[in-house]
Protein backbone atom coordinates (compact mmCIF):
# COMPACT_ATOMS: atom_id res chain seq x y z
CA UNK A 1 0.00 0.00 0.00
CA UNK A 2 2.60 2.10 0.68
CA UNK A 3 4.18 1.64 -2.18
CA UNK A 4 1.12 2.60 -4.18
CA UNK A 5 1.08 5.82 -2.39
CA UNK A 6 4.67 6.57 -3.01
CA UNK A 7 4.46 5.73 -6.10
CA UNK A 8 1.63 8.42 -7.03
CA UNK A 9 3.39 10.74 -5.11
CA UNK A 10 6.27 10.27 -7.34
CA UNK A 11 4.07 10.56 -10.30
CA UNK A 12 2.25 13.71 -9.18
CA UNK A 13 5.74 15.35 -8.41
CA UNK A 14 7.07 14.02 -12.02
CA UNK A 15 3.86 15.72 -13.71
CA UNK A 16 4.44 18.86 -11.79
CA UNK A 17 7.86 19.06 -12.49
CA UNK A 18 6.96 18.64 -16.35
CA UNK A 19 4.26 21.05 -16.51
CA UNK A 20 5.75 23.92 -17.64
CA UNK A 21 6.80 21.24 -21.14
CA UNK A 22 3.25 20.62 -20.83
CA UNK A 23 1.24 23.64 -20.60
CA UNK A 24 2.39 24.47 -24.38
CA UNK A 25 0.03 21.46 -25.24
CA UNK A 26 -3.45 21.85 -25.67
CA UNK A 27 -4.88 19.27 -22.52
CA UNK A 28 -6.38 16.43 -24.31
CA UNK A 29 -10.68 16.91 -23.98
CA UNK A 30 -11.17 13.40 -22.68
CA UNK A 31 -9.15 14.33 -19.06
CA UNK A 32 -10.41 18.09 -19.22
CA UNK A 33 -11.25 19.32 -15.39
CA UNK A 34 -13.76 21.34 -16.77
CA UNK A 35 -16.04 18.36 -17.79
CA UNK A 36 -19.06 17.48 -15.54
CA UNK A 37 -22.44 19.87 -14.73
CA UNK A 38 -22.01 23.25 -13.97
CA UNK A 39 -24.40 25.66 -12.26
CA UNK A 40 -24.86 29.11 -14.25
CA UNK A 41 -25.67 32.53 -13.33
CA UNK A 42 -29.23 32.98 -14.41
CA UNK A 43 -32.69 31.20 -13.62
CA UNK A 44 -30.72 28.13 -11.80
CA UNK A 45 -29.51 26.71 -15.23
CA UNK A 46 -27.58 23.90 -15.26
CA UNK A 47 -24.91 23.32 -18.27
CA UNK A 48 -23.36 19.83 -18.78
CA UNK A 49 -19.91 20.20 -20.12
CA UNK A 50 -19.01 17.05 -22.28
CA UNK A 51 -16.07 16.27 -24.97
CA UNK A 52 -17.31 16.57 -28.93
CA UNK A 53 -14.82 15.18 -30.96
CA UNK A 54 -10.95 16.83 -29.98
CA UNK A 55 -13.29 19.77 -28.34
CA UNK A 56 -15.01 20.67 -25.41
CA UNK A 57 -19.22 21.76 -25.61
CA UNK A 58 -21.54 22.45 -22.95
CA UNK A 59 -25.37 21.58 -23.28
CA UNK A 60 -28.45 23.12 -21.15
CA UNK A 61 -30.12 20.00 -18.95
CA UNK A 62 -31.82 22.04 -16.30
CA UNK A 63 -33.31 25.61 -16.00
CA UNK A 64 -35.92 27.07 -13.90
CA UNK A 65 -38.25 27.59 -17.04
CA UNK A 66 -37.63 24.12 -17.97
CA UNK A 67 -38.87 22.58 -14.57
CA UNK A 68 -42.06 24.83 -15.10
CA UNK A 69 -42.22 23.73 -18.89
CA UNK A 70 -39.90 20.41 -19.80
CA UNK A 71 -41.38 21.01 -23.72
CA UNK A 72 -39.56 25.19 -23.22
CA UNK A 73 -38.42 26.48 -26.64
CA UNK A 74 -35.50 29.16 -27.59
CA UNK A 75 -38.44 31.82 -27.85
CA UNK A 76 -35.63 35.19 -27.13
CA UNK A 77 -33.56 33.41 -30.02
CA UNK A 78 -32.66 36.23 -32.74
CA UNK A 79 -33.45 33.78 -35.53
CA UNK A 80 -37.22 33.26 -35.78
CA UNK A 81 -36.10 30.20 -37.49
CA UNK A 82 -34.97 29.05 -34.38
CA UNK A 83 -37.21 29.32 -32.04
CA UNK A 84 -38.78 26.33 -32.22
CA UNK A 85 -35.93 24.13 -30.61
CA UNK A 86 -36.35 23.03 -27.61
CA UNK A 87 -33.94 24.19 -24.76
CA UNK A 88 -33.56 21.14 -23.19
CA UNK A 89 -29.86 20.12 -24.18
CA UNK A 90 -29.29 23.19 -26.26
CA UNK A 91 -25.75 23.67 -26.99
CA UNK A 92 -24.95 26.87 -25.28
CA UNK A 93 -20.99 26.28 -25.37
CA UNK A 94 -19.13 24.81 -28.77
CA UNK A 95 -15.57 24.32 -29.65
CA UNK A 96 -13.40 24.92 -26.71
CA UNK A 97 -10.11 23.68 -26.40
CA UNK A 98 -6.61 24.63 -24.18
CA UNK A 99 -6.07 23.96 -20.67
CA UNK A 100 -4.47 23.60 -18.27
CA UNK A 101 -6.71 26.34 -16.98
CA UNK A 102 -8.01 28.33 -19.61
CA UNK A 103 -9.86 27.03 -22.80
CA UNK A 104 -10.85 28.84 -25.67
CA UNK A 105 -13.60 28.43 -28.94
CA UNK A 106 -16.84 29.50 -29.24
CA UNK A 107 -19.08 30.35 -30.45
CA UNK A 108 -21.52 30.74 -26.61
CA UNK A 109 -25.07 31.51 -26.65
CA UNK A 110 -27.43 32.74 -23.97
CA UNK A 111 -30.70 31.32 -24.11
CA UNK A 112 -31.83 33.99 -21.67
CA UNK A 113 -31.19 36.75 -23.62
CA UNK A 114 -31.12 35.38 -27.18
CA UNK A 115 -27.43 36.49 -27.94
CA UNK A 116 -24.96 34.39 -29.45
CA UNK A 117 -21.08 35.44 -29.08
CA UNK A 118 -18.89 34.39 -31.39
CA UNK A 119 -15.61 33.51 -29.18
CA UNK A 120 -15.15 33.34 -25.77
CA UNK A 121 -12.83 31.72 -23.08
CA UNK A 122 -13.49 29.46 -20.17
CA UNK A 123 -11.19 30.03 -17.14
CA UNK A 124 -11.00 27.44 -14.05
CA UNK A 125 -10.82 29.03 -10.57
CA UNK A 126 -10.24 27.98 -7.48
CA UNK A 127 -13.21 26.57 -5.35
CA UNK A 128 -14.73 24.73 -8.04
CA UNK A 129 -15.77 28.16 -10.32
CA UNK A 130 -15.64 28.27 -13.81
CA UNK A 131 -15.01 32.04 -15.23
CA UNK A 132 -17.67 32.12 -18.74
CA UNK A 133 -16.40 34.85 -20.83
CA UNK A 134 -18.39 35.75 -24.39
CA UNK A 135 -17.44 38.27 -26.57
CA UNK A 136 -19.33 39.62 -29.46
CA UNK A 137 -16.31 42.46 -30.27
CA UNK A 138 -13.10 42.68 -28.94
CA UNK A 139 -14.12 45.15 -26.37
CA UNK A 140 -17.73 43.69 -26.16
CA UNK A 141 -17.50 40.86 -23.53
CA UNK A 142 -19.75 39.63 -20.61
CA UNK A 143 -18.02 37.49 -17.88
CA UNK A 144 -20.27 34.84 -15.69
CA UNK A 145 -19.52 32.65 -12.52
CA UNK A 146 -20.24 29.18 -13.13
CA UNK A 147 -20.29 26.52 -9.85
CA UNK A 148 -18.99 22.71 -10.32
CA UNK A 149 -22.30 21.08 -9.32
CA UNK A 150 -20.91 17.68 -7.07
Amino acid sequence: MRRRIWAAALTLAGATLSGGIMAAAPASAQDSPLMGRWRTAAQGGVVEIHRCGAALCGRLVDAAPLRRNPDQTDVRNRDPDLRSRPLRGLRVLDGFTGGPTTWSGGPLYDPDSGQRAGRGTLTLAEGDRLLVRGCIATLLCRTQTWTRLR
